[in-house]
C-alpha cells in the first residue's frame, strides 16, 4: 500500500535559540509530546542559531525551510516568539508560511494556523491585517523622525570613513526615530540587535538624543 498523505507530510519541530537557552532537550520534549497530542507522527527538528548580523528572516535557515517544504506541511516550535526577532518578523513569517500552505503551531500559546478551523481563518485575516498595519506604522515614524531630527539640526547620514557596526548603515533612521520618542528597546528590535548593544553604538559614535 502507499503512502497516504498524512503520512508523506514533513513533521518540523523550528528552534531558534540563543546563547540563553540552556535546556534545548526541553523544548525538543515539548514539541514532541505537543506532536504526539496531535497524533502527527515523527518530529525532525531544525535548529537555528541567533545571529546578530543577520538582519532579516529572510537571511535565515527559517526562509529556506520555508522555500523547502509543501503544503500540508507542518512546522512546531515551542512559542511564536521564536519565529522571528521582531512582532513584524513573526508576522512575515507567519505570513510567508500561510502563503505556502504550511501549516503552524505553537506549544506555549497552543495557537494554530492550519486553515481548517474558525481560529485559523481568523488568524490569517488578522496576519495580513497586522502585518500591513505595522509595515505602515513603522514607515510613519521613521518618516516623522527624520523631519523631527532635520527640524532639530541634527546631524544624519553615515559617518566617514569604514563602518565596524551594523548600525552605521541605519544611522539615520536611528537618530530619527529616537529623536521622535522610539524606545532603545524598539529601535534595537527594529534592527535585530539589544538594547545594550544600540547604548553603545549610541555612545561610541556620539550620538545624543535631545527628546525636549
Amino acid at each position: 500500500m502507499g503512502k497516504s498523505k498524512k503520512d508523506d507530510r514533513q513533521i518540523i519541530g523550528y528552534l531558534r535559540v540563543s546563547t540563553e537557552d540552556q535546556d534545548l532537550e526541553k523544548f525538543k520534549a515539548d514539541i514532541r509530546a505537543y506532536a504526539n497530542s496531535k497524533d502527527f507522527g515523527k518530529v525532525s527538528f531544525v535548529q537555528e542559531k541567533v545571529s546578530g548580523y543577520k538582519t532579516s528572516w529572510k537571511d535565515r535557515k527559517v526562509k529556506t525551510l520555508i522555500d523547502e517544504l509543501r503544503h500540508g506541511d507542518i512546522i512546531i516550535t515551542p512559542e511564536m516568539t521564536r519565529l522571528g526577532r521582531s512582532t513584524l518578523e513573526v508576522l512575515e513569517v507567519l505570513e510567508a508560511m500561510k502563503n505556502k500552505g504550511i501549516a503552524v503551531y505553537s506549544v506555549k500559546e497552543n495557537y494554530q494556523l492550519n486553515g481548517d478551523d474558525m481560529q485559523s481563518k481568523m488568524m490569517s485575516t488578522m496576519l495580513s491585517m497586522f502585518a500591513e498595519m505595522e509595515r505602515h506604522y513603522n514607515s510613519v515614524r521613521t518618516k516623522e523622525g527624520l523631519r523631527a531630527a532635520r527640524a532639530k539640526g541634527k546631524l544624519l547620514g553615515r559617518p566617514k570613513g569604514p563602518g565596524k557596526s551594523k548600525l552605521d548603515i541605519h544611522r539615520e533612521e536611528i537618530v530619527a526615530l529616537l529623536s521622535n520618542g522610539s524606545t532603545k528597546k524598539y529601535v534595537a528590535d527594529r534592527y535585530s540587535t539589544t538594547a545594550a548593544n544600540l547604548q553603545n553604538w549610541l555612545k561610541k559614535n556620539k550620538i545624543k538624543i535631545d527628546l525636549n
